[in-house]
């Protein structure tokens, strides 16, 4: 019994010793910029940007591979903060009309279609469904950022796209008008 405790220890440290002498031979360094750029992305590596994760968009961005824009549930705060960490122009080298005026997008189940299938909280990259097998499901409003994995498995095409609802949460004042200093323009007119 003490001999097998002792060897099994004796592996752990030699194995354990062996792993940390090859991680410090091995290391490779990452530049300070991709970690900056990795936490500003949303962290939920849902490939969207057609990377497999959030850590690889951010190489390709410091790499100079992919544009600013890369991130769509990041949006415009995200690019426009990319943009200042590369020292990119926003009016020069991003293209920031579109994602202007693109509301932010959640996923919504239609519960009388739903079958309960699990697929689609099985591809959740943030855990925003909530259900069980042969239960119907619906969707967390503030932990969904819209990247259409959940769509795209659902056999019953139960699932869609709907602009988030404004809650206290996120409501947000609107920016005034220039010309007539109001927030919304149908106000004064």
């Amino acid at each position: 019994m003490l001999s097998a405790v002792a060897s099994m220890t004796a592996m752990g440290l030699g194995l354990g010793l062996a792993l940390g002498l090859a991680a410090r031979r091995f290391h490779v360094e990452v530049p300070p910029v991709v970690d900056e750029i990795d936490a500003l992305l949303p962290g939920t590596n849902c490939g969207q940007c057609g990377y497999p994760g959030c850590r690889a968009g951010a190489e390709a961005l410091a790499a100079g591979e992919a544009p600013v824009t890369l991130c769509p549930p990041g949006g415009r705060d995200v690019a426009l903060q990319i943009a200042d960490i590369l020292g990119v122009d926003p009016a020069e080298g991003a293209d920031l009309d579109g994602m202007e005026e693109a509301p932010q997008m959640v996923a919504f189940i239609f519960e009388d279609h739903c079958t309960g299938c699990t697929k689609c909280f099985k591809r959740c990259p943030t855990d925003a469904i909530v259900g069980a097998n042969r239960q119907i499901h619906t969707v967390i409003t503030d932990a969904c950022i819209g990247c259409d994995a959940c769509i795209e498995v659902c056999p019953t095409e139960a699932i869609i796209h709907r602009p988030k609802p404004r809650t206290l949460r996120n409501w947000y004042w609107d920016k005034p008008d220039p010309e007539t200093g109001h927030a919304d323009t149908r106000l004064s007119a």
